[in-house]
């Protein structure tokens, strides 16, 4: 178990959040396999919260069955970001995340996401202003730094934790980077050595109990956060708990079974949004369920221009007919695809 503050966690697997994914049936679908112990949303606005926002509000929308979670904000307005965490604090959020991670551009060219490592100062209190205005854990989930020249995760939690924060969630890649390249496993561990008791939650490129084993070995942090790997294994935060209690991570989905959670999906989408709402956001996760599924080209197609509930359930009759295609192995991943389009810096 993990410690945020006052909250106390049923592991110390987080599902991180991912722009246009993490939304309430993706969480909710994931927690019903087990293992997972705290889930965020994806990152919301806090001007758009004050303008309350429709879209935004689809955003931080929760169930019962979403507990414990917490909600990912970004901004640059102490004033604003202190009053949106007093609002999700009365909403029922479990903990407040802020994002200091996010690279792009229409986010960082108002001062908020990475932008905010650049001013260790200011950021530093407003973070303390936020810590103080609400009851409940506040976390910072970051990169390293700008970029290589400029790795101010260190000095920065060292601050964070002087003020009150709970944890410290930590991608091990540069706002120069993006997704490129190889996490940095060295930039995590310097950030733990930074302070004192504080956990910090490594993040980046974890996609079983291998990388699980050699992120916790070779940082020491006490926490794993998972976002892409969740996409291509919904089942890794149950695998990461039963390896860490047996030190085997059980059976493996079948392909019968990724195919039941791809319904549990796009019904628990159906049932938040309505049929032409959820199968355009079903859209986006198409080509994750196609990088395990292999089911074909056409199919492929047929579920990125998904406009009904009758049409996805002829393609997942289809599939059911069909069988796993040749050589397909449970358990095999492909490899982590690196975003594109516009949210291609999650």
């Amino acid at each position: 178990m993990l410690r945020l503050g006052s909250l106390t966690l049923a592991s110390r697997y987080f599902l991180s959040p991912l722009a246009g994914y993490t939304n309430l049936p993706f969480r909710v679908a994931v927690r019903e396999l087990g293992g997972l112990g705290l889930a965020t949303t994806e990152l919301v606005s806090t001007r758009a919260l004050a303008m309350k926002s429709r879209k935004t509000n689809e955003y931080i929308e929760t169930c019962p069955d979403d507990a414990p979670f917490a909600v990912q904000i970004f901004g640059s307005d102490p004033a604003e970001m202190r009053d949106a965490a007093q609002w999700l604090e009365e909403y029922g959020a479990d903990v407040i995340d802020i994002n200091m991670g996010c690279p792009v551009a229409k986010v960082v060219k108002n001062g908020g996401g990475s932008a905010m490592m650049c001013n260790v100062t200011g950021t530093t209190q407003l973070v303390r202003g936020i810590v103080e205005a609400v009851r409940i854990p506040v976390t910072v989930k970051m990169r390293l730094g700008w970029d290589d020249l400029n790795l101010t995760a260190p000095n920065l939690a060292r601050s964070f934790e002087q003020v009150g924060v709970a944890a410290v969630i930590i991608h091990g890649r540069t706002r120069e980077q993006g997704f490129s390249g190889k996490v940095n496993l060295a930039g995590i561990r310097a950030v733990v050595e930074a302070v004192e008791a504080m956990p910090i939650i490594g993040n980046g490129d974890v996609r079983g109990p291998a990388d699980a084993e050699c992120m916790f070995r070779e940082t020491g942090c006490a926490g794993i956060g998972i976002g892409r790997g969740a996409l291509l294994n919904p089942w890794i935060f149950a695998q990461l708990s039963s390896w860490e209690r047996t030190g085997e991570i059980g059976a493996t989905p079948s392909y019968d079974q990724r195919l039941d959670f791809m319904t549990r999906h796009y019904q628990l989408l159906v049932e938040q949004r309505g049929e032409r709402h959820a199968s355009l956001t079903f859209r986006k996760c198409g080509g994750w369920y196609s990088r395990v599924l292999k089911p074909g080209k056409e199919i492929h197609r047929q579920i990125m221009m998904l406009e009904r509930v009758a049409d996805f359930e002829a393609i997942v009759a289809m599939l059911r007919a069909k069988g796993p295609p040749p050589l397909w192995k449970a358990g095999e991943m492909p490899e982590l695809a690196v975003p594109q389009g516009p949210i291609s810096h999650w």
